[in-house]
Parts: C-alpha cells; structure tokens; sequence
C-alpha cells in the first residue's frame, strides 16, 4: 500500500506532502490543476518512463520519495532479494532529477538503477489511465488476464517448461543431423587416418627420443675411436702400464728410501682405483656407442613417418596420439551416429507428447475459465448499465509457443440483436472503460499488496452509470488500495479519502497544491463538481445528498 508520497520541485510542484490511507482515495480539482502531474511525479520514483523535463524551473534538483507498507509475503520482497537490497515491512523508494536530465535513485538508501525501480513497481502499483483501456485490444493481453482470472500460472508455467524441452530436443536433432552429414562428407578420410595412425601408433615425446637417437648414431662411429684411443691410453699400454712400472721401481727399493717413499706409495694406489674406475667409464661408453646399422636406419624410418604424419595432419608431433583418438572418437560417433539420431528423435517426440498433454490442460482451463470470467464480467457489467452488453472470452486454435496453442480474445455485443465483434470495433471509449473496470474487480481478488490507480476512467458517463462506476471502485478498494483521478461527483463522493488538487499563483509563480478535505471541504468541491465556478445552495443540497450527510 502506498502510504506517503512527498514531491519537491517538479514542474509546478513545490513542495508537497501527501499521505494516503487504505480503501478509496480520491483526488479532485479542476482541469490543469496538476493531478497529472502528481501521477507524473510518482511514476518518476517508480521508474516510469515519461516526461523528459520534470524539474521546476528555476530548482538544482527535483526530487520525489514514495513510502509503500508491504505485507507479508508480498511480491517485492523476491524483487528485493534478487537485488540485494534489505527487506522489510516497510519500503522507501527515493529518486531525483538534474535539470540535464540525470535521474538517480536509492531503494532503502541503497542506490539502484532504472530498472530494478521498474521491476519493484510492477509489484507495487497498478496504472489505468485516459489511454490504459487500449491495453484490452491486444490479444495478447486478454490471454493474461485470462489467465490470472483462472489461477492458470501453475500450468503456464508447466507448459513453457514443456515448451523449453521442446526446443532444446529440437536443436539437439538439427545439430546431430548437421553433425552426422559432416561426418559423412568425410568418411572415407576418417576410415584412411585412423588406420594409418593406428599403424603408426605415435606416442607424446617419441620424435624428440628418435632425435636424439639418431644423432648419438649418427656421429658415434667418429666418437667411438676417440673413446677407443681414450681406452687404449688409460690401459696396460698407457698410463696404467707405466704407472704399474714406477709402482714395481719403487717396491725395490723403498726399504733403503727411509720413509720417503711411502706417500707417493700411498698416492700411486689411490691413482690407480681412480684410473681404473675412469677405465670402466670409459669402457662403458664405448659399448654404449656400439650400434647395429640397420638401427639407425630403422630409427630414421620411423622418425620421418611421424614427421610427415604431423605435417600432413597440420599437428606437431607430439599432438599426434591426441589427434588419433580425437578421430577414432569422430569415426565411432559416425559409426553409431543412426542410432544416436534415432535416440535424440525419440527424446523429441516424447517432449512434443508431454508439450501437447500440457497445452491440451492449459486449453481446457482456459475454456474453463473463459465461462467463469464471461459469467463474472456478465455480472459486473449490469450494475454499470451494460446489463444488455454480452461479454466473450473466445479461445480458437493459435501457433504453438511458449504458453500454449491458445490465441484467446475478447468480444463484445452492446445491444441485443447485434453480431459481436473486437472490443476496439464495438464499444465506445466510455464502454471500454467499464469494460476494463469489470475485470479489474474479477481480478482483484487474485492480486494482494497492488495500489491501484485509476485516471479518469469514469470518462465518457454520468449519473446512475458514475454512481455504479463509483460503487465498482469502492468495492475493489475494500480489502486493498485504489487512487482514483476523477471529474465525477458521483464517484467522488464515494471515496473514503478526498484531496482537492488545485493551481495557485502566488508573486508570479504557478504552483499546484493537494489539499485533504474535511466534511464541510467535500461538500463544498463536489458542489463545484455539480454546479461549475459558482456554488449554488442547490449544489450543496445535491452534494450532501452524494454524500449522504
């Protein structure tokens, strides 16, 4: 429920405080007084898109702040919460504008965009202005309302999941299809690469070990003599010889050297370990160059295969064995590719079963409903003097979608005898009206927590039809919130709450100002309502009669 509404600085609003009450608020005043420009003001904080220049002029800034109790459970708080925002029971939305056009907004005092302000609003607030009826010529409307009349979400939303299986199965076909055919094109290339690298079977880091291979082959035989004069100068030839020699020279005659031998005994012995392990080293080697040819040969064979198999793959060698699985993947996907597309067909025709099972339900909800909805429109039209106009929710066979087969209408006959047709071909503007007034209180009962506003929707009608029209109102306000902008005395004597919007002009200012009435005030602003500039004791009369004072 909107609870207080204040508005500073906007076009010719100064400064206004207003606070409204639960039932029927009404707000009266001449033409030009400003009620638009209030509605205008508090679309602004709601994120409305409308006027472009809103600040007054002369001001830095306008600014307009809206207080809405929420009740528990109320839609907002979902809103909120995806915005991570902080909840509460009570909900303060604030938003200014720059004279260049700058629009800022805070939801609790946490600032926020354009559009979680728009996506609250759609929870809090409900606008039916001078042009709103032309909502009910598109059919796409009247399937919504039709299925908030009959409590369809449940089903709705069943049906779109149905519908999304659908797609999705649907897709998932076409892509196989499109997969299977390119897969086909090249199966004669798939079969004659698989087989070759599976004969080859390359393995990661195998053309860099071949490599190496083959030049340690390559350059061994020139290796192996210099490791063989190595081998040769170490040994019984070489060094090991001639250090066997001084160790016999010195063994005869250490014993008359007094001593001074024994060092370079004891360093001889070391030296001759060291060399002979430097020996086996070096013989170790030497057998390690030791290669059969056909080796060599061998190895360069398989070396060039896998580069030329990489070359011809457009892959490095050592992506090889990748590429051989990603193809053999490829090839048994193409050998099992009817069988696949048979299943992924299956899938489809058994969510295109469920989509049908669930639009066949939704259907018959809504044929159910739409005699509900035409029987409960039927009834409120009567006390609004249209007991002779035939309301008809007509549902015939649409384009598959998202929610349902159905294309749903409404049709309309106001006078006995005559064809029905589309509300925008048989009634008037002022028919439209109660048309749209009739739904709303068939709807009502299934909105909670929603201030509705309506903006001279009793246009067009007067007398008996306004008082009816004013009892509507009334009635739709009994367990929530309506706002009512009117020029009828008749529904303005029915609110509950009564403010008097008027223009005043003060050392060359124009401001509007919205006043709350008292009893005697009331009397008063539905006389002028009756009677024009001068109120008469006639006027009065007829309005204490309105209000039944």
């Amino acid at each position: 429920m909107l609870r207080a509404l204040e508005i500073r600085d906007m076009l010719i609003i100064d400064r206004l405080e207003l606070e409204f009450q639960p039932g029927l608020n009404v707000l009266t005043g001449e033409t030009g007084a400003g009620k638009s420009i209030l509605l205008d003001s508090l679309g602004f904080v709601l994120g409305w898109r409308g006027r472009a220049e809103l600040v007054r002029a002369g001001a830095e800034q306008g600014e307009v702040v809206a207080v809405f109790d929420l009740v528990a459970g109320h839609a907002a708080h979902a809103v909120l919460e995806e915005a991570g925002l902080p909840a509460s029971d009570e909900l303060i939305l604030r938003r200014i504008n720059t004279p260049d056009g700058r629009k800022t907004a805070w939801v609790n005092d946490r600032r926020v965009s354009g559009d979680v302000l728009r996506a609250l609003s759609e929870t809090l607030v409900e606008l039916h202005g001078q042009h709103d009826d032309k909502g009910l010529l598109n059919p796409r409307v009247h399937r919504v309302l039709l299925d908030d009349f009959g409590g369809h979400g449940g089903l709705v939303s069943t049906v779109r999941e149905a519908w999304r299986a659908v797609s999705a199965a649907a897709k998932a076909v076409v892509q196989a299809e499109a997969d299977l055919s390119e897969m086909r094109a090249e199966e004669e290339f798939l079969r004659h690469a698989v087989d070759e690298l599976g004969k080859l079977d390359p393995q990661p880091g195998e053309e860099a070990a071949l490599d190496a291979r083959r030049r340690l082959m390559q350059g061994a035989e020139r290796t192996r003599a210099d490791v063989s004069r190595a081998l040769s100068a170490l040994g019984p030839e070489g060094a090991e010889g001639s250090m066997g020699d001084a160790m016999r020279w010195i063994d005869g005659v250490i014993d008359r050297a007094d001593g001074r031998l024994d060092g370079s005994v004891a360093a001889l012995e070391r030296a001759m370990v060291e060399l002979g392990e430097a020996a086996q080293g070096v013989e170790d080697a030497l057998r390690a160059l030791s290669f059969d040819p056909r080796e060599l040969e061998d190895t360069e064979e398989r070396l060039f295969a896998i580069r030329g198999a990489a070359r011809k793959h457009q892959v490095s060698p050592d992506s090889l064995a990748d590429l051989a699985r990603d193809l053999m993947d490829r090839l048994a996907a193409l050998d099992a590719g009817d069988a696949g597309l048979a299943d992924l067909r299956t899938v489809a025709a058994d969510a295109e079963a469920a989509y049908d099972v669930a639009a066949r339900a939704l259907t018959d909800a809504r044929r159910k409903n739409a005699a509900a909805l035409d029987a409960a429109v039927s009834a409120e039209l009567a006390p609004l003097k249209m007991d002779r106009a035939v309301f008809t929710t007509q549902i015939d066979d649409g384009s598959a979608g998202p929610e349902g087969r159905d294309a749903v209408a409404f049709t309309v006959a106001t006078n006995p005898g005559a064809p029905s047709g589309p509300l925008n071909k048989i009634a008037s503007g002022g028919e439209l009206s109660r048309f749209l007034l009739a739904l709303k209180v068939c709807l009502s009962q299934h909105q909670s927590g929603i201030t509705m506003i309506f903006d001279e929707i009793d246009r067009g009608v007067g007398g008996a039809t306004a008082d009816a029209v004013g009892r509507r109102l009334a009635a739709l306000a009994e367990d929530g919130q309506v706002l009512v902008v009117t020029h009828s005395p008749q529904v303005a004597a029915l609110g509950a709450h009564h403010w008097r919007v008027e223009k005043r002009v003060a050392d060359g200012m124009t401001t509007s100002t919205v006043t709350p009435l008292t009893p005697p005030d009331r009397i008063d602003e539905l006389a002028r309502m009756l009677a024009g500039d001068t109120i008469t004791d006639e006027a009065r009369a007829a309005a204490r009669v309105l209000l039944k004072v």
